[in-house]
């Protein structure tokens, strides 16, 4: 579908859902048992308890990796990073997210969530998420002789071939399962730990991992909300929602042309929106790095220049990861994935200014050309130029975009550009 028809469609969907979705603070499960001749003892159709360990397992991995002192527990921790890449023959410790003073999380191990999980193979972080979810359950298992709704997804299953798939996106996306009732503050606080009463829907005094936790995709999008200028959070939730009710309606039989055709459109405001928030993140940490370098500039002595550096890294490579989850939906950008890459680069420009050009026969990053941290700069305002042309985002965390024409007339008076 054309970019410009998909947004219509999502924001007509999106426009009716809310018209509803004010009144009740509806949640994302229980669902009743439709498959037919189920004789098990499953009350509750929902399960997206798989995705919840890969999500887990990707937060325990990038605390893993800041455990690392810059060389001597190298193989350790290189070992541990593994062990929760490619899955353990064991049960894994949660690394993150953990208990936060009285923010108490339920699960201490990945196979209290899900057993025997792993996220190798799968794009990875932001990406994983957006791809599996977008381009794969929202997308031909949507069709009508993939994962029919008239059989259970696997033999003894308590949920149907669509209801799983439908399941599956939203345990990738992963609000808390009464994030809609919630305002973007509660969201975005419940992900930083920071507010029991409100994440602990059934009062237990522990946080549920697998429905009472924020994490990653729905995160940004709260993030992006609490700006008051989006509506992410409400609208992909609405959508989900209201998609797992059409799809249990259908009482265990197929969906009609009609009923899938809803379906899709639901699906679509997913995508649509889902697609903004890797966006707006992308614009946030373009517009970090921006400041980052002018604060490395603006330093007084090393130890300050230093602090400077490790900040603009770290955010360079948030920028990075946005930028190619942006890339991994259902949607090619074409020539605006091109732009944004070469803007971007291969990695950031270093301390003497030289920048990745390539790589060689092998294997090693070849660092033969060199980029003023002025002209770098200038890439990151027209990262975030493309990324409001292309996406037309709202919130724009960190706007650095009134300086373009400032910036351009610098460097153009003091040089700057991209030498060998």
């Amino acid at each position: 579908m054309p970019r410009a028809s998909l947004k219509f469609t999502s924001a007509l969907v999106a426009a009716t859902l809310l018209s509803g979705a004010a009144a009740t603070a509806d949640t994302y499960g229980p669902f009743p048992i439709t498959v037919k001749g189920y004789e098990g003892d499953k009350t509750n159709s929902v399960a997206y308890s798989g995705q919840i360990a890969r999500h887990v397992l990707h937060d325990s991995l990038k605390k893993l990796a800041s455990k690392g002192d810059g060389g001597a527990n190298a193989a350790e921790v290189e070992a541990a990073l593994l062990s929760y890449f490619n899955g353990a023959e064991g049960d894994l410790e949660i690394i993150a997210p953990t208990s936060k003073g009285d923010f108490k999380i339920q699960q201490a191990t990945v196979n209290e969530i899900s057993k025997g999980k792993n996220i190798s193979g799968k794009f990875y972080d932001g990406a994983m998420a957006y791809n599996q979810a977008v381009d794969n359950y929202l997308d031909e298992k949507l069709e009508a002789d993939t994962k029919p709704n008239s059989k259970p997804y696997k033999d003894g299953a308590p949920y149907t071939g669509k209801e799983h798939v439908w399941d599956e996106a939203f345990g990738y996306f992963v609000a808390a399962a009464h994030s809609l009732g919630l305002s973007a503050e509660d969201n975005y606080n419940i992900a930083k730990k920071k507010d029991l009463a409100i994440a602990d829907a059934n009062g237990d005094g522990v946080v549920d991992l697998k429905t009472e936790f924020v994490f990653g995709p729905a995160y940004y999008a709260a993030g992006a909300d609490k700006s008051g200028k989006t509506t992410y959070m409400t609208d992909i939730m609405t959508a989900f929602i209201e998609g797992r009710k059409l799809i249990s309606s259908a009482q265990g039989e197929d969906l009609t042309d009609e009923q899938r055709a809803q379906l899709k459109a639901y699906a679509a405001t997913i995508e649509a929106n889902w697609e903004k928030v890797l966006a707006e993140a992308t614009f946030k940490y373009a517009g970090s790095v921006y400041k980052d370098i002018k604060k490395i500039g603006d330093a007084v002595n090393e130890e300050e220049r230093a602090k400077a550096y490790r900040a603009y890294v770290k955010h360079w490579g948030e920028l990075k990861g946005f930028a190619m989850a942006l890339q991994s939906g259902k949607n090619n950008l074409g020539r605006t994935a091109v732009h944004l890459n070469r803007l971007i680069g291969y990695g950031p420009v270093t301390m003497d200014e030289t920048i990745v050009s390539g790589i060689d026969a092998d294997g090693n990053f070849v660092r033969d050309r060199k980029l003023s941290w002025s002209s770098y700069q200038l890439n990151m305002l027209r990262v975030q130029e493309l990324l409001l042309g292309t996406f037309g985002i709202e919130a724009r965390a960190n706007d650095a975009t009134a300086e373009l024409a400032s910036l351009v007339d610098s460097l153009n008076t003091d040089g700057g550009a991209e030498t060998d």
